[in-house]
Parts: C-alpha cells; sequence; structure tokens
C-alpha cells in the first residue's frame, strides 16, 4: 500500500534511477493542464530533497510557462519492469536557462545534450508512493536517438530559431520566459 515521505530515501532514489522514463505535470490557475513523459538521461537527484531535470528543446515549453505563474510541479515514475511501484515527487520547482549563473553549475551533472533547453530543479516537499500493480509490463527496448539527432542537424543557431518560432508561448499564449526580454 502507499506510503508518505518527508524526503527521498535511499531505496526510493535506487528505484528512480532504474526507471527509464518519468513524466512531469504542472499547471496554472487557469488553462491546460500540462504532463509530459521525459526520458533519455536528464534526470539526477541532488540530494534527498532536490531533484534536477534538464529539459530538452521540443515542440512545446509549457512547464517553463506554468512555472512562471505557479511553481508547484509533481513528477511521477512507475516501474513498467519487476515488482510494481508508483513514486510521486510533489514540490516546487525553479527553472534555469543557459543565461543564469546557477545553470552553468546545475548543467555539469548532465552529459552534454544537443538541444538543451534548460534545466528544472525541484525542491520536494512530499513523496508518495503507491502499489502500480494497475501499470502494465512492458519491457524496455531502447532509447530513442531521433530528438537528439535533430538537434544535432539544426545546430545552436537552427535551435535558436526554432525556440523563437515555437517555445515563447504557452498554448494560453503565455511568455515561457525562454528569451530574457
Amino acid at each position: 500500500m502507499g506510503k508518505q515521505f518527508q524526503k527521498l530515501t535511499p531505496s526510493l532514489q535506487e528505484f528512480i534511477s532504474k526507471q527509464k522514463i518519468f513524466f512531469v505535470a504542472t499547471a496554472m490557475k487557469e488553462g491546460h493542464i500540462n504532463l509530459s513523459p521525459k526520458g533519455i538521461d536528464t534526470f539526477r537527484v541532488e540530494d534527498e530533497y532536490k531533484v534536477l531535470w534538464l529539459n530538452l528543446t521540443g515542440s512545446g515549453n509549457e512547464t517553463a510557462t506554468h512555472l512562471l505563474h505557479d511553481e508547484r510541479m509533481t513528477l511521477m515514475f512507475c516501474a513498467f519492469e519487476g515488482p510494481p511501484k508508483i513514486v510521486r515527487l510533489y514540490g516546487t520547482a525553479k527553472v534555469y536557462h543557459p543565461r543564469d549563473e546557477r545553470f552553468d553549475t546545475l548543467v555539469t551533472s548532465f552529459p552534454p545534450i544537443p538541444g538543451t533547453r534548460q534545466i528544472f530543479e525541484l525542491t520536494i516537499e512530499l513523496v508518495q508512493t503507491s502499489c502500480g500493480m494497475g501499470v502494465p509490463v512492458m519491457p524496455y527496448k531502447k532509447e530513442r536517438n531521433e530528438l537528439i539527432e535533430w538537434a544535432r542537424e539544426k545546430g545552436q543557431t537552427g535551435l535558436t530559431n526554432y525556440m523563437k518560432e515555437k517555445n515563447t508561448t504557452s498554448l494560453e499564449g503565455f511568455p515561457t520566459g525562454i528569451f530574457k526580454t
């Protein structure tokens, strides 16, 4: 059955490190709730109270917009292989862009990945586990490389132009903060 914790225990950190996908949820008071699957090598546990997520350039930038209005974020990890389990991390998050001094420190936690857009740092307020017995068993096959290859082919100038076109406003038309104004 489910349990609640105030921090990430070593066993929960180990569980998280084995997952190949996680989900990010954010929302503003009004508008759409955003829920995104994330993968590749983009997640790190900083300590028992903080985690990092390296965000890559994609077709939207809803999470960044939502955090400008409401810092709440939920991350979810599910076991698709092995014993069933779900772990949710609830807390408040900050976004760091390459222009931010803190970004330079945080990005060293990750390998260089083409298309890196920003880093989110979640301060954990609550950790919840649940049984996960309704989650299907799905064996892991491989990472998808298409996003990284796409970013590599675009190059930095192409990525910047893409972000200017696709990542400056949310679905509701709010600024994402990706470029300093």
